[in-house]
């Protein structure tokens, strides 16, 4: 059964809630808008622990104080979690730009697509960078392996082997001595896409 709870409680854990709210926002560098739903979390959650309290064993601003120590290391938990799995830092689509005062949303173009809301590089710079990269590796290779390329770049393996142009086990062969090759000039993981035998 939960406590009964004076004034003077309730405003203690309230007041306990936005301090470690602001304490945790200060510590995880997060946008100024996630302040208030930080502190809402924090005193949703201590709200929910309390039929836990017991007041014979320590003051409601210590129980709060345990409980809310406890959610904020989750939370934390939580973010640096989501932040590892995007490989850096959500942007506040509010906050200006490094070396401007606009803000970023404000800057992202239409054609730069979702990616760039996620603070990813526009697909047209990449297909840029993979045309160029493609181009400096086919002029190194040799006649017979260009013409490798090419054919796959037209055709899966399976259909170079149902055409009679290639025989299985050769052309997995080629297929393989090229992979290392193309690696090497820094096209790697996507000639993967031409599947193992």
């Amino acid at each position: 059964m939960p406590p009964k709870l004076s004034a003077a409680d309730v405003v203690t854990l309230i007041d306990e809630a936005n301090r470690a709210a602001r304490r945790l926002h200060r510590k995880l560098h997060l946008p100024p808008a996630d302040l208030e739903d930080l502190s809402q979390d924090l005193l949703l959650d201590l709200i929910c622990r309390l039929p836990g309290f017991d007041a014979r064993r320590g003051s409601i601003g210590a129980f709060a104080n345990i409980v809310l120590r406890n959610q904020s290391s989750r939370i934390a938990m939580q973010i640096q979690r989501e932040r590892r799995a995007q490989d850096g830092w959500m942007f506040s689509l509010d906050a200006p730009m490094a070396g401007s005062r606009e803000p970023l949303k404000n800057l992202l173009l239409e054609e730069d697509a979702l990616a760039s809301w996620y603070g990813q590089r526009p697909f047209g710079i990449d297909m840029h960078h993979d045309r160029l990269a493609t181009n400096c590796v086919l002029a190194r290779l040799r006649d017979d392996e260009r013409q490798l390329c090419r054919a796959l770049s037209q055709f899966t393996a399976s259909d170079l082997v149902a055409g009679s142009v290639f025989k299985r086990s050769s052309l997995y062969r080629r297929i393989a001595a090229l992979r290392p090759v193309l690696t090497a000039y820094g096209l790697g993981p996507c000639w993967d896409d031409f599947g193992t035998p």
